[in-house]
């Protein structure tokens, strides 16, 4: 079975296992205070271009998707999310169980724009009874989307201008961050007031790195690290995670690969004639089949089911990660091939 179901199928970068090995028997401080995070903080914020941040490491992204919302928001505010955002539709009610409602927009394509998050929040104080409502601080964006999308610098820049005028906080979740920089339509910088860059989709066993630039979110943010279950007590194995991924450019790299393959099943397939369900420029394919087709693919590849799109064809998602082999991509595509034509 080959597997493009999702980009975290494999274990990690084979440069990882070898580092964690090398240091195994290494005595370190707990929770995080160690010098591998304290060398990994300093590689992503230079990286970022960003010397003043304060980076922190948590192990997964509903974890960190609440820590982050959490630790920003008071009881009575919510974050405004596209209605297909992670936080909404894939987290089991995470945020919401902490005490924090998602408001919910429609989106033709995964994205809010400027106007969007400035009507939704110019209609709340417009209300009369709007004390009475959840107030909106806080934006949640990811880049790429659920749906594979990719936000422009433009689009960022409009953005974030909104929330610093309505006085919302920008938090952009970058569990795919890489496969977003190094697509083909990557324009994005670091307009956000926080952001993550994702581990656990691109590379590492495990972790996500939340990287703070507005001063007002760095306060206090072990204390809810701790109460969210974040603050990993061998917290070195997430500093030699990242510290490996950012040596060397290793994250981009690898990032890049993924990117690349899957620019070619999604040029091959257009070729063929296949139909996309969404047009995703990122790692992520999300491609309209026949279900015959389908059901003679499925012994030897697996898929993620997206949407039923007529009587005949469904929807389904094609993801390529870090690791993905490019025999498999061309086992995929000569499989299709020999159905399809």
């Amino acid at each position: 079975m080959i597997r493009f179901n999702s980009d975290y199928t494999e274990g990690c970068h084979p440069a990882i296992l070898e580092r964690l090995a090398a240091t195994n028997m290494e005595q370190t401080p707990g929770y995080g205070e160690d010098i591998y995070c304290a060398a990994a903080a300093e590689q992503i914020k230079e990286a970022c271009a960003a010397p003043e941040a304060a980076v922190h490491f948590l192990v997964g992204g509903t974890q960190t998707n609440v820590t982050v919302i959490s630790a920003a928001l008071r009881h009575y505010q919510g974050v405004i999310t596209a209605v297909t955002g992670h936080i909404n539709v894939h987290e089991t009610g995470a945020l919401e169980s902490c005490g924090h409602k998602c408001l919910t927009i429609e989106t033709a394509d995964g994205k809010l724009t400027a106007e969007q998050i400035a009507a939704y929040t110019d209609a709340h104080y417009a209300d009369a009874s709007f004390e009475h409502t959840v107030q909106p601080k806080m934006v949640y964006i990811s880049n790429p989307t659920e749906i594979g999308t990719i936000y422009k610098k433009a689009e960022l820049e409009a953005i974030y201008d909104v929330c610093k005028e309505r006085g919302l906080y920008l938090f952009l979740d970058g569990a795919r961050l890489g496969y977003g920089l190094t697509c083909r339509e990557n324009d994005v910088a670091a307009l956000t007031d926080v952001f993550y860059i994702g581990g656990t989709k691109v590379g590492a066993l495990f972790g996500e790195a939340v990287v703070i630039t507005n001063e007002e979110l760095k306060r206090d943010f072990r204390y809810n690290m701790k109460q969210r279950g974040g603050m990993l007590a061998k917290g070195r194995l997430l500093g030699i995670q990242f510290l490996t991924l950012f040596e060397e450019k290793r994250y981009f790299e690898i990032s890049a690969h993924a990117s690349r393959l899957a620019e070619k099943i999604h040029d091959e397939l257009k070729d063929m004639g296949v139909k996309f369900y969404v047009d995703s420029p990122s790692n992520q394919q999300f491609v309209i089949l026949p279900d015959a087709v389908l059901e003679k693919l499925k012994d030897d590849f697996a898929f993620e089911y997206q949407a039923r799109v007529d009587d005949a064809h469904s929807a389904v998602r094609i993801c390529t990660c870090w690791a993905t082999k490019e025999e498999n991509v061309e086992a995929l595509l000569a499989a299709l091939r020999g159905l399809l034509q």
